[in-house]
């Protein structure tokens, strides 16, 4: 059975919750995986979400930081989760649909402003994350996967709007396109979103910084689908709803889709 998945930092789910039944409603995503979601699992208006048909959801949280959730129509098991670098952090959490099909839902750390690990244990603490999912996949080669998020780097030219320009900024580094280049081996991920669009300027995440984000057009593809190779050709409709930043009180981030045959 066809489902699409949708991906969306939403920096806030309780102050955003009517953002995510306008997104819900509007173009109704069988999955919804969010993350920055602020909250302990108890308080997301999970109520909000299953009157708008989303009735099953996975999460983990924790008050005002980090935390990661997935929203759905269709049934979902709770497969765990992986407390990366034993920070405690609610970063990452795993469901299967009755299909098979496992999704992991990521939120990687934004990794501080910095990009010395020697002057900033925020950029450190984002390299030890990289580097655990590597080994994790390495050592447990994924079937049948899905893994989504924000993964707080572009590491394409394409994926930031001065691929010069951001060299030495956090999230484009070459550390860090190295460092998340190697997670992409450990499991044979697949992007899905530049499978399907494989040329041209891309973007998912607008900074709050810039008085007209949409003219500025500043952006960098911060949010990832991925798919193992064994249904990564069931794969097709990738797009991002850029016009989602523009909604009242929005998110930096726009929601990244991908619909899946299976």
């Amino acid at each position: 059975m066809p489902f699409t998945l949708a991906t969306w930092n939403i920096n806030s789910v309780r102050l955003r919750a009517d953002l995510v039944v306008k997104l819900l409603t509007e173009e109704a995503p069988d999955v919804l995986c969010l993350q920055e979601c602020k909250s302990p699992v108890e308080k997301i208006p999970a109520e909000v979400f299953a009157a708008a048909g989303y009735g099953h959801m996975v999460a983990r949280g924790q008050k005002g930081y980090n935390g990661v959730a997935i929203l759905s129509k269709l049934p979902l098991e709770d497969v765990g989760h992986r407390d990366f670098c034993e920070k405690g952090d609610a970063r990452h959490v795993a469901a299967r649909l009755e299909n098979g099909t496992v999704i992991h839902n990521f939120y990687v750390p934004a990794g501080g402003d910095e990009p010395d690990r020697e002057k900033n244990v925020k950029f450190g603490h984002k390299l030890d994350f990289l580097t655990e999912m590597r080994d994790w996949f390495h050592g447990d080669r994924p079937e049948k996967s899905i893994l989504v998020g924000d993964l707080n780097i572009a590491p394409r030219e394409d994926d930031v709007w001065s691929h010069k320009q951001l060299l030495k900024v956090v999230s484009h580094t070459p550390i860090e396109v190295e460092h998340l280049g190697k997670v992409q081996d450990s499991g044979g991920w697949v992007d899905i979103t530049r499978r399907d669009i494989p040329e041209g300027l891309l973007y998912s995440w607008w900074s709050y910084r810039a008085p007209d984000w949409d003219a500025a057009d500043k952006g960098r593809r911060l949010d990832h689908v991925w798919a193992t190779p064994d249904i990564a050709n069931a794969a097709h409709g990738s797009r991002i709803l850029r016009a989602a930043r523009g909604w009242t009180q929005p998110s930096d981030h726009a929601p990244v889709f991908a619909t899946f045959d299976l």
